[in-house]
């Protein structure tokens, strides 16, 4: 199997989420569907993830529940760190894990991000509990491929997520005289629609912090190169310091300038805050945004809408949130328990339907898709057809090293105004380790 690098981003996959049907397991979700009795020890089983405010610890709490009621013996040890679309949890983890005192478990990005962990002997290969907890026969064959690594596997993905989503208040829009239902086409006619926004007087964008940024200037990106250019910037066959990746560039300056920037040092949920009250018209977003829409008791396409950056169409911009095995662990059954627990159907139908995401099993019923709202269906769909590229901020793409100084580029450029060639220029430089 190919080696996961900074390359992890080239391939487009074509992951094929069936509806139902495709699995080995048994359809009786009360043992997790996953083949195992479960760890024999107990304890305490130390966690670190960044879902520690909003709805995304709605949907760990609920995970959680499942974990503690699965596996009795074992307790939950929250060790989140909050905030940053998980940059803070990453700092802290880092520090511990150079001091030999890792958690039990912790989150990471599925993809290149694993990169540095394993070339630093930092985490454990759990090919094994694939067989164990019959992974191999849940998740789709594609998905296996992507996670394997000179033929063993470093995570456990709990779900899938999409990145390149405008999530956009019908009313604002209607106001401007835009129709909801009909969003551009490409990012000229996106950028004129804010600007139609803007005159109607609404705020056309909000836009939080440095990794939402990054989000935002990777799908002007996807949108711009189109899908094989886009993965030509992880092989090196497309170049940052490009003419097209200029005119992407341009296109996010003037997206930018339409912003409003009281958001900047906000985490996403804040900044996406005034498109649910009807303030603002746009936000580009992870489809977990669903879930703050659900929290106010916004009903999708009649509130608002959710569509794919013009451009972006028919591409699947992929991240998966995964949980490894460290090195050292103190209670690694404990840490079994909990890889069990989120791949298995309870936890991933559990954590999903209140998250955004989709499992990433692709063995669900039709009683257990009921279980997820109509953006979650329509996501499945999009994720079995689409041409899949990687996320740039959530480590599916690129690694830690160059989605940091990506991220730190961003916050540069948002604060210091138009100078696009000298934000081309750090792009440049931030990309050099893949080269390497």
């Amino acid at each position: 199997m190919k080696r996961i690098s900074a390359l992890a981003g080239v391939a487009a996959l074509s992951l094929v989420l069936t509806a139902c049907g495709g699995g080995g397991g048994s359809d009786d979700s009360s043992t997790g569907d996953n083949g195992s009795e479960g760890a024999a020890a107990g304890g305490e089983v130390s966690v670190v993830t960044w879902w520690e405010a909003g709805t995304e610890k709605n949907g760990r709490d609920a995970l959680v529940k499942v974990f503690e009621e699965e596996h009795p013996d074992f307790t939950f040890n929250n060790a989140a760190v909050a905030g940053g679309g998980g940059s803070q949890a990453k700092q802290k983890l880092a520090a511990d894990l150079a001091a030999k005192n890792p958690p039990d478990t912790f989150q990471a990005h599925a993809g290149a991000e694993l990169t540095d962990y394993i070339d630093a002997g930092q985490i454990e290969d759990v090919s094994d509990l694939y067989d164990e907890f019959n992974l191999r026969d849940a998740f789709p064959d594609t998905l296996i491929d992507r996670l394997t690594v000179d033929g063993k596997i470093y995570s456990v993905p709990s779900n899938i997520h999409r990145a390149n989503v405008v999530w956009a208040n019908n009313a604002v829009l209607e106001e401007a005289g835009l129709d909801p239902n009909s969003p551009a086409t490409d990012i000229d006619g996106w950028i004129a629609d804010m600007k139609k926004v803007k005159e109607a007087g609404k705020i056309p964008i909000t836009v939080g912090m440095a990794w939402t940024q990054l989000e935002l200037l990777e799908s002007v990106l996807m949108a711009d190169l189109g899908a094989d250019a886009y993965n030509g910037l992880f092989d090196g066959s497309t170049g940052w310091d490009s003419a097209e990746v200029t005119t992407a560039l341009e296109h996010y300056s003037e997206i930018m300038d339409l912003a409003d920037k009281s958001y900047l040092n906000e985490d996403w949920e804040p900044a996406m805050n005034p498109v649910i009250t009807g303030e603002a018209a746009y936000n580009v977003m992870g489809d977990w945004a669903i879930a703050s829409f659900d929290a106010a008791d916004k009903v999708y396409k009649e509130d608002y809408v959710a569509f794919p950056v013009p451009g972006t169409e028919g591409m699947f911009d992929f991240l998966a949130d995964s949980f490894t095995l460290p090195v050292g662990a103190k209670n690694v059954e404990g840490a079994k328990a909990w890889l069990q627990t989120i791949s298995g159907k309870p936890g991933q139908i559990t954590f999903n339907s209140i998250k955004g995401s989709i499992p990433a099993r692709s063995d669900l019923n039709e009683d257990e898709l009921a279980e997820f709202g109509e953006y979650q269906r329509d996501a499945m769909d999009s994720f079995a057809k689409d041409t899949i590229v990687s996320s740039i901020a959530h480590g599916a793409a690129a690694p830690v090293a160059v989605s940091n100084a990506m991220n730190d580029a961003c916050a540069k450029f948002a604060q210091g105004g138009s100078d696009v060639a000298g934000f081309q220029a750090e792009l440049v430089k931030a990309a050099e380790p893949m080269s390497k």
